[in-house]
């Protein structure tokens, strides 16, 4: 599932961007089709416009019938009714779908016989120290085995023991859920911390549910601001010369 918010906040109407010779959805849908690891793939949206860009493409897209906070609040509308056991979301604004992750994504839940895992999400390792305090990238703390402990845009784990050195890593904001767990949590209240915050996935932490984290090394360009739009097309002349 790709949620597609026509009117983002900080790059109204980005999804709708030319980019190279399609736009942005477009390309992000097309991509993450070409990878074939999905049974089916669906842009959610809550445009005509941008419903039309993917159907008259050939492509499957849904509009969401209420008003809707986040992405996870849309793909749970859009898979309540379709039979299916894992929902992978891919982000609309990242059109240079990353396969390696994707595919280690699902992985996770393959190899869950007893199907523990509820929530599964990417993570990298942040290597350039300036990001390390950059609240705008959400840093995640993990256990031995891989699961979340705490998300925070502050600086976790703080760096006390200069004897040690941490590792520290970056939160990508892609889930792969199952059915039932993002139809629960579409139904909690927000909870303090995601308040405090602004980080959805803390919403899980606060009501018991960790996330199993999975590591990841590749790329990832994703469109916030105009400027971004111009590293996409850069990253995109790069790719096809």
């Amino acid at each position: 599932m790709i949620p597609a918010r026509y009117a983002a906040t900080r790059f109204p109407y980005k999804l709708m961007q030319p980019l190279g010779n399609k736009t942005v959805i477009r390309t992000t849908y097309e991509n993450t089709v070409a990878t074939n690891l999905f049974d089916d793939v669906f842009v959610v949206t809550d445009h005509i416009l941008i419903f039309e860009e993917i159907t008259k493409h050939g492509g499957k897209a849904i509009m969401s019938i209420a008003q809707h906070e986040s992405g996870s609040d849309r793909i749970a509308e859009a898979i309540k009714n379709i039979d299916v056991d894992v929902v992978l979301n891919v982000q609309g604004d990242e059109p240079f779908v990353n396969k390696e992750m994707l595919t280690k994504l699902l992985a996770v839940f393959i190899s869950d016989k007893e199907n523990k895992v509820q929530v599964a999400s990417p993570i990298k390792k942040i290597l350039d120290t300036k990001q390390i305090a950059n609240t705008n990238i959400v840093k995640v703390a993990v256990d031995k085995n891989m699961n979340s402990l705490l998300f925070s845009r502050s600086i976790i784990p703080y760096h006390r023991e200069l004897n040690i050195t941490p590792t520290y890593y970056e939160h990508i904001g892609v889930y792969a859920f199952r059915k039932e767990a993002l139809l629960q949590f579409t139904q909690w209240e927000m909870t303090p911390l995601e308040i405090a915050e602004k980080i959805e996935c803390l919403r899980y932490l606060e009501n018991g549910i960790q996330l199993k984290m999975v590591l990841t090394e590749g790329e990832i360009v994703k469109i916030d601001v105009p400027e971004d739009l111009e590293k996409a097309e850069a990253f995109l002349k790069s790719s096809n010369s």
